[in-house]
Protein backbone atom coordinates (compact mmCIF):
# COMPACT_ATOMS: atom_id res chain seq x y z
CA UNK A 1 0.00 0.00 0.00
CA UNK A 2 1.55 3.29 -1.11
CA UNK A 3 1.12 6.60 0.59
CA UNK A 4 0.68 9.74 -1.57
CA UNK A 5 3.22 12.44 -0.81
CA UNK A 6 2.20 16.07 -1.33
CA UNK A 7 4.06 17.69 -4.22
CA UNK A 8 5.18 20.58 -2.02
CA UNK A 9 7.14 18.17 0.24
CA UNK A 10 8.79 16.11 -2.58
CA UNK A 11 12.60 16.49 -2.97
CA UNK A 12 15.08 15.15 -5.52
CA UNK A 13 17.20 12.23 -4.35
CA UNK A 14 20.44 13.59 -2.93
CA UNK A 15 19.36 17.23 -3.06
CA UNK A 16 19.24 19.11 0.20
CA UNK A 17 15.89 19.80 1.64
CA UNK A 18 14.78 23.44 1.60
CA UNK A 19 16.35 25.15 4.56
CA UNK A 20 15.56 28.31 6.43
CA UNK A 21 18.02 30.35 4.21
CA UNK A 22 16.16 29.69 0.91
CA UNK A 23 13.59 32.51 1.26
CA UNK A 24 16.39 34.91 2.18
CA UNK A 25 18.38 34.01 -1.02
CA UNK A 26 15.27 34.42 -3.11
CA UNK A 27 14.61 37.87 -1.69
CA UNK A 28 18.23 38.86 -2.36
CA UNK A 29 17.97 37.74 -5.97
CA UNK A 30 14.77 39.65 -6.42
CA UNK A 31 16.39 42.75 -4.98
CA UNK A 32 19.41 42.44 -7.32
CA UNK A 33 17.37 41.73 -10.45
CA UNK A 34 16.57 45.40 -11.35
CA UNK A 35 20.22 46.37 -10.97
CA UNK A 36 21.37 43.48 -13.19
CA UNK A 37 18.83 44.43 -15.86
CA UNK A 38 20.05 48.04 -15.73
CA UNK A 39 23.69 47.08 -16.36
CA UNK A 40 23.43 47.10 -20.23
CA UNK A 41 21.73 50.51 -20.18
CA UNK A 42 24.41 51.90 -17.84
CA UNK A 43 27.20 50.53 -20.05
CA UNK A 44 25.49 52.02 -23.12
CA UNK A 45 25.23 55.44 -21.43
CA UNK A 46 28.90 55.30 -20.38
CA UNK A 47 29.92 54.31 -23.93
CA UNK A 48 27.99 57.28 -25.35
CA UNK A 49 28.74 59.94 -22.76
CA UNK A 50 32.44 59.25 -22.13
CA UNK A 51 33.65 60.13 -25.70
CA UNK A 52 31.29 63.12 -25.72
CA UNK A 53 32.59 64.62 -22.49
CA UNK A 54 36.18 63.73 -23.42
CA UNK A 55 35.81 65.67 -26.69
CA UNK A 56 34.08 68.53 -24.87
CA UNK A 57 36.95 68.73 -22.36
CA UNK A 58 39.49 69.09 -25.20
CA UNK A 59 37.76 72.29 -26.31
CA UNK A 60 39.26 73.91 -23.19
CA UNK A 61 42.82 73.06 -24.33
CA UNK A 62 45.12 74.14 -27.14
CA UNK A 63 45.63 70.74 -28.77
CA UNK A 64 46.98 70.60 -32.32
CA UNK A 65 49.65 68.93 -34.43
CA UNK A 66 51.98 71.87 -33.65
CA UNK A 67 51.24 71.54 -29.93
CA UNK A 68 50.85 67.83 -29.09
CA UNK A 69 51.00 68.54 -25.34
CA UNK A 70 47.65 70.21 -24.64
CA UNK A 71 47.76 73.50 -22.74
CA UNK A 72 44.75 74.70 -20.78
CA UNK A 73 43.37 77.84 -22.46
CA UNK A 74 39.86 77.95 -20.94
CA UNK A 75 37.25 79.53 -23.21
CA UNK A 76 39.78 80.97 -25.68
CA UNK A 77 38.74 78.56 -28.46
CA UNK A 78 35.10 79.63 -28.08
CA UNK A 79 35.87 83.36 -28.11
CA UNK A 80 38.21 82.97 -31.09
CA UNK A 81 35.64 81.03 -33.13
CA UNK A 82 32.58 83.07 -32.16
CA UNK A 83 34.35 86.31 -33.13
CA UNK A 84 35.61 85.00 -36.47
CA UNK A 85 33.96 85.69 -39.84
CA UNK A 86 34.48 82.04 -40.88
CA UNK A 87 32.16 80.80 -38.12
CA UNK A 88 29.30 83.13 -39.02
CA UNK A 89 29.72 82.34 -42.72
CA UNK A 90 29.51 78.62 -41.95
CA UNK A 91 26.44 79.23 -39.75
CA UNK A 92 24.77 81.17 -42.59
CA UNK A 93 25.57 78.41 -45.11
CA UNK A 94 24.26 75.76 -42.72
CA UNK A 95 21.00 77.65 -42.16
CA UNK A 96 20.40 78.24 -45.90
CA UNK A 97 21.16 74.63 -46.76
CA UNK A 98 19.09 73.09 -43.94
CA UNK A 99 16.02 75.31 -44.29
CA UNK A 100 16.04 75.25 -48.11
CA UNK A 101 16.41 71.48 -48.36
CA UNK A 102 13.81 70.78 -45.65
CA UNK A 103 11.17 73.11 -47.14
CA UNK A 104 11.56 71.75 -50.68
CA UNK A 105 11.58 68.12 -49.50
CA UNK A 106 8.45 68.65 -47.41
CA UNK A 107 6.49 70.28 -50.26
CA UNK A 108 7.59 67.69 -52.83
CA UNK A 109 7.13 64.81 -50.40
CA UNK A 110 3.54 65.81 -49.63
CA UNK A 111 2.75 66.27 -53.34
CA UNK A 112 4.14 62.87 -54.29
CA UNK A 113 2.34 61.24 -51.34
CA UNK A 114 -0.98 62.77 -52.44
CA UNK A 115 -0.37 61.38 -55.94
CA UNK A 116 0.51 57.91 -54.66
CA UNK A 117 -2.48 57.90 -52.31
CA UNK A 118 -4.89 58.19 -55.26
CA UNK A 119 -3.99 54.63 -56.42
CA UNK A 120 -3.89 55.60 -60.08
CA UNK A 121 -1.74 53.81 -62.65
CA UNK A 122 0.84 56.59 -62.46
CA UNK A 123 0.76 56.42 -58.66
CA UNK A 124 1.39 52.66 -58.64
CA UNK A 125 4.30 53.14 -61.07
CA UNK A 126 5.87 55.91 -58.97
CA UNK A 127 5.41 53.88 -55.80
CA UNK A 128 8.13 51.48 -56.95
CA UNK A 129 10.45 54.16 -58.32
CA UNK A 130 10.26 56.87 -55.69
CA UNK A 131 12.21 55.01 -52.99
CA UNK A 132 15.22 54.25 -55.23
CA UNK A 133 17.25 57.30 -54.03
CA UNK A 134 16.93 56.08 -50.45
CA UNK A 135 18.81 52.94 -51.45
CA UNK A 136 21.84 54.93 -52.63
CA UNK A 137 24.52 56.05 -50.16
CA UNK A 138 24.67 59.88 -49.94
CA UNK A 139 28.37 59.87 -50.89
CA UNK A 140 27.69 57.78 -54.00
CA UNK A 141 24.72 59.97 -54.95
CA UNK A 142 26.80 63.15 -54.58
CA UNK A 143 29.63 61.74 -56.73
CA UNK A 144 27.09 60.63 -59.34
CA UNK A 145 25.59 64.13 -59.45
CA UNK A 146 29.09 65.64 -59.60
CA UNK A 147 29.69 63.71 -62.81
CA UNK A 148 26.30 64.72 -64.20
CA UNK A 149 27.02 68.40 -63.49
CA UNK A 150 30.47 68.28 -65.05
CA UNK A 151 30.29 70.53 -68.16
CA UNK A 152 32.56 68.14 -70.10
CA UNK A 153 31.05 64.70 -69.39
CA UNK A 154 27.61 65.33 -67.83
CA UNK A 155 24.28 65.79 -69.63
CA UNK A 156 23.12 68.84 -67.64
CA UNK A 157 25.27 71.25 -69.68
CA UNK A 158 23.84 70.09 -73.08
CA UNK A 159 20.27 70.40 -71.77
CA UNK A 160 20.97 73.87 -70.36
CA UNK A 161 22.51 74.92 -73.67
CA UNK A 162 19.52 73.53 -75.58
CA UNK A 163 17.12 75.78 -73.63
CA UNK A 164 19.46 78.78 -73.88
CA UNK A 165 21.09 78.70 -70.41
CA UNK A 166 24.76 78.76 -69.54
CA UNK A 167 25.78 75.93 -67.27
CA UNK A 168 29.10 76.12 -65.40
CA UNK A 169 28.60 73.22 -63.01
CA UNK A 170 29.20 74.22 -59.39
CA UNK A 171 31.80 76.89 -60.17
CA UNK A 172 29.70 79.87 -59.04
CA UNK A 173 28.66 80.30 -55.36
CA UNK A 174 24.93 80.43 -56.12
CA UNK A 175 25.03 77.38 -58.42
CA UNK A 176 27.04 75.41 -55.85
CA UNK A 177 24.50 76.10 -53.11
CA UNK A 178 21.53 75.37 -55.40
CA UNK A 179 22.95 72.07 -56.61
CA UNK A 180 23.86 70.87 -53.11
CA UNK A 181 20.24 71.48 -52.10
CA UNK A 182 19.02 69.73 -55.26
CA UNK A 183 21.11 66.64 -54.50
CA UNK A 184 19.85 66.56 -50.89
CA UNK A 185 16.28 66.88 -52.18
CA UNK A 186 16.85 64.08 -54.70
CA UNK A 187 18.11 61.73 -51.98
CA UNK A 188 15.77 62.46 -49.08
CA UNK A 189 12.42 63.52 -50.58
CA UNK A 190 11.32 59.83 -50.62
CA UNK A 191 11.80 59.77 -46.84
CA UNK A 192 9.23 62.56 -46.42
CA UNK A 193 6.99 60.87 -49.00
CA UNK A 194 6.94 57.59 -47.08
CA UNK A 195 6.02 59.32 -43.79
CA UNK A 196 3.36 61.50 -45.47
CA UNK A 197 1.90 58.47 -47.23
CA UNK A 198 1.67 56.60 -43.92
CA UNK A 199 -0.11 59.61 -42.43
CA UNK A 200 -2.56 59.86 -45.32
CA UNK A 201 -3.39 56.16 -45.03
CA UNK A 202 -4.26 56.56 -41.34
CA UNK A 203 -6.61 59.54 -41.71
CA UNK A 204 -10.32 58.85 -41.04
CA UNK A 205 -12.56 58.89 -44.12
CA UNK A 206 -15.72 60.34 -42.52
CA UNK A 207 -14.59 64.03 -42.53
CA UNK A 208 -13.69 63.77 -46.23
CA UNK A 209 -17.03 62.14 -47.06
CA UNK A 210 -18.84 64.94 -45.22
CA UNK A 211 -16.78 67.56 -47.09
CA UNK A 212 -17.65 65.91 -50.41
CA UNK A 213 -21.35 65.97 -49.50
CA UNK A 214 -21.05 69.69 -48.68
CA UNK A 215 -19.47 70.31 -52.09
CA UNK A 216 -16.00 71.33 -50.87
CA UNK A 217 -13.37 71.47 -53.60
CA UNK A 218 -9.98 69.76 -53.61
CA UNK A 219 -8.04 72.81 -52.40
CA UNK A 220 -10.53 73.58 -49.63
CA UNK A 221 -10.47 69.94 -48.48
CA UNK A 222 -6.66 69.86 -48.53
CA UNK A 223 -6.27 73.17 -46.68
CA UNK A 224 -8.99 72.62 -44.05
CA UNK A 225 -8.85 68.84 -43.51
CA UNK A 226 -5.88 67.02 -45.03
CA UNK A 227 -3.08 69.37 -44.05
CA UNK A 228 -4.15 69.99 -40.41
CA UNK A 229 -4.64 66.26 -39.75
CA UNK A 230 -1.42 65.37 -41.61
CA UNK A 231 0.69 68.04 -39.89
CA UNK A 232 1.79 65.91 -36.85
CA UNK A 233 3.19 63.28 -39.26
CA UNK A 234 4.89 65.94 -41.39
CA UNK A 235 6.39 67.55 -38.32
CA UNK A 236 8.15 64.27 -37.46
CA UNK A 237 9.64 64.21 -40.96
CA UNK A 238 10.60 67.90 -40.69
CA UNK A 239 12.39 67.29 -37.37
CA UNK A 240 14.41 64.37 -38.78
CA UNK A 241 15.28 66.14 -42.03
CA UNK A 242 16.14 69.48 -40.42
CA UNK A 243 18.45 67.88 -37.87
CA UNK A 244 20.11 65.75 -40.53
CA UNK A 245 20.56 68.71 -42.87
CA UNK A 246 22.11 70.90 -40.16
CA UNK A 247 24.90 68.38 -39.61
CA UNK A 248 25.16 67.24 -43.23
CA UNK A 249 28.73 66.57 -44.33
CA UNK A 250 29.04 63.82 -46.93
CA UNK A 251 26.75 65.30 -49.62
CA UNK A 252 28.31 68.78 -49.45
CA UNK A 253 31.91 67.61 -49.23
CA UNK A 254 31.54 65.03 -52.01
CA UNK A 255 29.86 67.53 -54.35
CA UNK A 256 31.69 70.84 -53.74
CA UNK A 257 34.27 70.25 -50.97
CA UNK A 258 32.87 73.39 -49.34
CA UNK A 259 33.62 75.62 -52.37
CA UNK A 260 33.93 77.59 -54.45
CA UNK A 261 35.80 79.56 -51.82
CA UNK A 262 33.63 79.20 -48.73
CA UNK A 263 30.25 79.35 -50.53
CA UNK A 264 29.16 75.91 -49.26
CA UNK A 265 31.39 75.60 -46.20
CA UNK A 266 28.88 74.52 -43.55
CA UNK A 267 29.73 74.13 -39.87
CA UNK A 268 30.50 70.43 -40.28
CA UNK A 269 32.80 71.19 -43.25
CA UNK A 270 34.50 73.95 -41.23
CA UNK A 271 35.00 71.55 -38.31
CA UNK A 272 36.52 68.96 -40.67
CA UNK A 273 38.91 71.52 -42.14
CA UNK A 274 40.00 72.71 -38.69
CA UNK A 275 40.50 69.22 -37.22
CA UNK A 276 41.78 67.25 -40.22
CA UNK A 277 43.10 69.68 -42.86
CA UNK A 278 44.80 72.12 -40.46
CA UNK A 279 45.26 69.58 -37.58
CA UNK A 280 43.86 72.04 -35.02
CA UNK A 281 42.00 69.41 -33.03
CA UNK A 282 40.68 71.62 -30.24
CA UNK A 283 39.19 74.13 -32.66
CA UNK A 284 37.60 71.35 -34.70
CA UNK A 285 36.05 69.88 -31.55
CA UNK A 286 34.84 73.36 -30.55
CA UNK A 287 33.08 73.71 -33.90
CA UNK A 288 31.45 70.31 -33.46
CA UNK A 289 30.32 71.14 -29.91
CA UNK A 290 28.78 74.40 -31.10
CA UNK A 291 27.05 72.50 -33.93
CA UNK A 292 25.74 69.98 -31.39
CA UNK A 293 24.37 72.84 -29.26
CA UNK A 294 22.52 74.27 -32.28
CA UNK A 295 21.03 70.87 -33.16
CA UNK A 296 20.05 70.24 -29.53
CA UNK A 297 18.29 73.58 -29.06
CA UNK A 298 16.43 73.43 -32.40
CA UNK A 299 15.37 69.81 -31.87
CA UNK A 300 14.09 70.56 -28.35
CA UNK A 301 11.99 73.45 -29.68
CA UNK A 302 10.52 71.32 -32.47
CA UNK A 303 9.85 68.32 -30.21
CA UNK A 304 8.06 70.56 -27.69
CA UNK A 305 5.96 71.99 -30.54
CA UNK A 306 5.20 68.44 -31.75
CA UNK A 307 3.99 67.42 -28.27
CA UNK A 308 1.74 70.48 -28.13
CA UNK A 309 0.27 69.59 -31.54
CA UNK A 310 -0.29 65.97 -30.50
CA UNK A 311 -1.91 67.02 -27.21
CA UNK A 312 -4.21 69.42 -29.05
CA UNK A 313 -5.17 66.68 -31.54
CA UNK A 314 -5.91 64.27 -28.67
CA UNK A 315 -8.07 66.92 -26.94
CA UNK A 316 -5.88 67.02 -23.81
Amino acid sequence: MSVAVPSSTRTERGSPAPGPDTPRVSRRRRALRPYLLAVPAVLLCVGILYPFFLGASYTLFDFSAQNPDPDMVGAENYTTILTSAAFWNSARVTAIYAIGATVVETVLGVGIALLLNRSTILGRMLERVVIIPLMVAPVVAAIMWRLLLNPEVGWVAPIAGWIGLTHTGTDSPVAAMVWTIVVDVWIFTPFVTVIALAGLSSLPSSPFEAAAVDGAGWWMTFRRLTLPMLWPYLLVAVIFRLMDSVKMFDVIYSLTSGGPGSATTSMSIQAYQEAITYARYSRGLTYMLLLWAVVFVVSMILVRYLRRIQSRAAGV
